[in-house]
């Protein structure tokens, strides 16, 4: 893994962002988002469990 660094203004340079996400693997971006995830449970909820998908399924049938 490569780390990059950027100092200045936040929004002052949209190119290298741009750059940096677009150059990276899905299982880069995907371990990003998870990582913001946490973080946002962290400061919003307190704890930062693995976050779980919940969902209902009401019915199955074949198509």
């Amino acid at each position: 893994m490569v780390v990059r660094e950027n100092y200045g203004k936040l929004g002052e340079d949209k190119d290298f962002s741009v750059e940096f996400w677009q150059s990276q693997t899905p299982d880069v971006l995907f371990e990003a988002a998870s990582e913001l995830i946490k973080e946002y449970l962290l400061l919003k909820e307190g704890y930062a469990d693995e976050p779980r998908l919940q969902r209902t399924v009401e019915s199955f049938q074949k198509a």
